[in-house]
């Protein structure tokens, strides 16, 4: 596919994980005071950069307004919103709605502080499987998915014409091995990537691990190893650069926009840009092992309703979260926040309408996989940091992949008690 602007604001990718714990649990409080039919609803978002009278602030109030109350919207950066959420839940003074970064849903759900979705009354049959398992923990849902980001493979089309690659023929690591050495071959650098020794590492790591079918509960495993070796092998061939270990994901694009790489590893959050580099890009899904589209780990938020003291409260919490997760609801937050891919199936049928170019992150969606998935819930952050850790040391030589990932192993299952 190859890439096309949007003419839609470009959002934030949110992948950075808030690991914070809360020491007992809050019956929450009310965020207003008011009758609960009327007044004002509290919300809190990790959007701060879109100010009052922003299209999302106005979003945010059109649902309240259908709802009937006004809504007293709060901004903070992802971490702080985390940080500021258990800190209310101690005080008894919830807000009534929080958007917030998915991989925290679980943080926040285990404390206790969190209304399941069956508790608001809340539909969410048709949700994507694979999106909503982000808010899932101990067979309860937390909480829905107001849209997904996640990552594929942009290409420079010019280099690849001139190696002689046709990028619909890379389907698995086989034949992006094969490409590579081709584009190696003409004195271009094959892929970069970021390695970097935070959340952002692990979250570029996930889809070669999982692709290879490696499970977080067993960071050692033949399957973890081969993921990482593929990496590694990368380096020793000059097909990445060394600057992986200390690329962010932000300086992966910047790499590619020289021209100088073939393939870089980013986001839905750089269509905008792709469609603005000076040559010919596209973008194919990261491939697995043995072919299909690898699960990439999700980005994006989930809106969930602390547990509040007036329950009372809850129908009109349950309006506002129904106005904002409708299918039309889900792609005016997707062209709202471009590239918040819809997590429903009618909602991602009436994205590609509007935008047909979008197929491939779409496709790449309906692959993913939340980093909380499989009820790792507060462990997912021990586990993360003893991967990169591990990607970090094999990828600089201090230790071959299979050493590293097994003190990698054993570390995170001192860290998580063995669960």
């Amino acid at each position: 596919m190859i890439a096309k602007k949007l003419h839609v604001p470009l959002a934030l990718a949110t992948t950075a994980l808030a690991a914070v714990a809360l020491a007992g649990c809050s019956t929450g409080g009310s965020g207003g005071g008011d009758d609960a039919a009327s007044g004002t609803y509290t919300w809190w978002d990790p959007y701060p950069q879109h100010e009052e009278g922003s299209d999302w602030a106005n979003r945010v109030q059109a649902c309240g307004d259908e709802a009937g109350v006004t809504i007293e919207r709060t901004a903070y950066d992802t971490t702080a919103l985390t940080n500021q959420a258990l800190l209310a839940a101690q005080e008894n003074n919830s807000p009534d709605v929080i958007l917030l970064d998915n991989p925290a849903v679980s943080t926040l759900a285990e404390t206790g502080m969190v209304s399941t979705v069956e508790e608001l009354g809340l539909d969410v049959s048709d949700i994507d499987e694979n999106l909503l398992a982000a808010g899932e923990l101990d067979g309860e849902t937390y909480g829905i998915p107001i849209g997904a980001n996640t990552l594929a493979l942009y290409y420079n089309a010019d280099i690849l014409s001139a190696a002689g690659v046709d990028p619909a023929s890379i389907t698995d690591w086989d034949s992006l091995d094969a490409a590579l050495a081709k584009v190696n071959d003409t004195g271009k650098r094959g892929i970069t990537f970021s390695a970097l020794n935070t959340e952002e590492g692990t979250f570029q790591f996930l889809p070669w691990f999982w692709g290879a079918g490696a499970d977080l509960t067993e960071l050692n495993s033949s399957e973890a190893v081969e993921a990482l070796n593929l990496w590694k092998g990368w380096l020793d061939k000059g097909y990445a650069p060394n600057s992986v270990i200390t690329n962010s994901q932000n300086t992966v694009w910047e790499e590619f926009l020289t021209g100088e790489f073939a393939f870089a590893e980013n986001g839905t959050w750089q269509v905008n840009s792709a469609a603005d580099a000076g040559f010919e890009t596209g973008v194919i899904t990261l491939p697995a092992k043995d072919g299909g589209a690898a699960p990439a780990p999700t980005g994006g938020e989930f809106v969930i309703a602390p547990v509040q003291s007036d329950t009372a409260r809850y129908d009109v919490t349950r309006k506002i979260i129904e106005c904002m997760t409708t299918p039309e609801g889900f792609v005016e937050t997707a062209n709202t926040f471009a590239y918040y891919i819809p997590p429903t199936a009618d909602g991602q049928d009436a994205l590609l309408e509007e935008h047909p170019e979008l197929d491939t992150w779409v496709s790449a969606v309906q692959a993913a996989k939340g980093r909380t998935s499989d009820n790792l819930g507060t462990d997912y952050p021990k586990i993360s940091e003893q991967l990169w850790t591990a990607v970090q040391s094999a990828l600089s030589g201090a230790e071959d992949p299979q050493a590293a990932l097994d003190a990698a192993q054993d570390a995170a299952a001192t860290e998580t008690d063995g669960n």
